[in-house]
């Protein structure tokens, strides 16, 4: 990835880092993680933003690796990157069985109300959700989406860069020879992997988005398939974890 790196100038070093992290944001285990996220919501805004607070969480990690790593030009070893890339497994299979919960559980807030007017007997379906719930009007002011999200993106983000720190980290410290340029590489690869998940997270999040606003079963039956797919991806990735 980084063949001729010494070669390169800073910026080009730079370049290379954005455009990394922005391919890594695509990587399938974050996105199989997050889509168990976005799969609740309702708005491809809190989508994104929820992308946004992983890559958040996922720089935080990589920078904190990276400081100590290059400071005593020492690599992670291999046993401790399969661990925590085991750890990465088993969280994305929590992740699964609780989208899979929260699936089925809202599945019984759908329900048929059969109504007599007039002699005329008519049913319609009625929808009880936790996020079209009507709030009180002295709360609609103090509503925030990074509030409303939580701290589960940011944490997500920091076991994955984690679990990522080991490989980028050695090719760093074997590629770079200034532990300043190796830390401002691994800073714009995190400044990627934020904007990149933005982006990836916004568009997982778009048929959710619409399949809500629809009174059809579309919107719970694609909360489920992700939830399975996290599932068995998971259990997958942890076989293979120290492969």
């Amino acid at each position: 990835m980084l063949e001729n790196v010494g070669s390169l100038s800073i910026m080009a070093v730079l370049s290379v880092g954005l455009v990394f992290g922005l391919k890594h944001a695509t990587e399938v285990d974050h996105v199989v993680a997050i889509s168990t996220i976005v799969s609740r919501h309702k708005n491809v805004f809190h989508s994104s933003l929820v992308g946004a607070l992983w890559g958040a969480g996922h720089t935080a990690s990589l920078l904190v690796i990276a400081a100590i790593v290059l400071t005593l030009r020492v690599a992670i070893p291999e046993t401790v990157s399969g661990w925590l890339e085991f750890g990465v497994a088993l969280m994305i299979i929590g992740l699964g069985f609780s989208a899979l919960w929260r699936a089925l559980r809202n599945s019984g807030e759908v329900h048929v109300h059969l109504h007599t007017h007039d002699g005329l007997s008519h049913s319609h379906v009625h929808f009880h959700e936790q996020e079209t719930k009507h709030q009180p009007a002295v709360r609609a002011h103090h509503s925030h989406a990074v509030s409303r999200i939580g701290w589960k993106p940011v944490l997500i983000g920091m076991m994955h860069g984690l679990a990522g720190s080991g490989a980028l980290t050695l090719l760093v410290l074997t590629q770079i020879s200034s532990s300043f340029i190796g830390f401002l590489y691994v800073a714009t690869f995190g400044l990627g992997s934020i904007l990149g998940m933005l982006l990836m997270s916004g568009m997982i999040g778009l048929p959710f988005a619409l399949a809500s606003k629809k009174l059809t079963h579309v919107h719970q039956g694609i909360q489920t398939l992700a939830a399975i797919l996290s599932i068995c991806f998971g259990v997958w990735y942890a076989y293979v974890s120290f492969g």
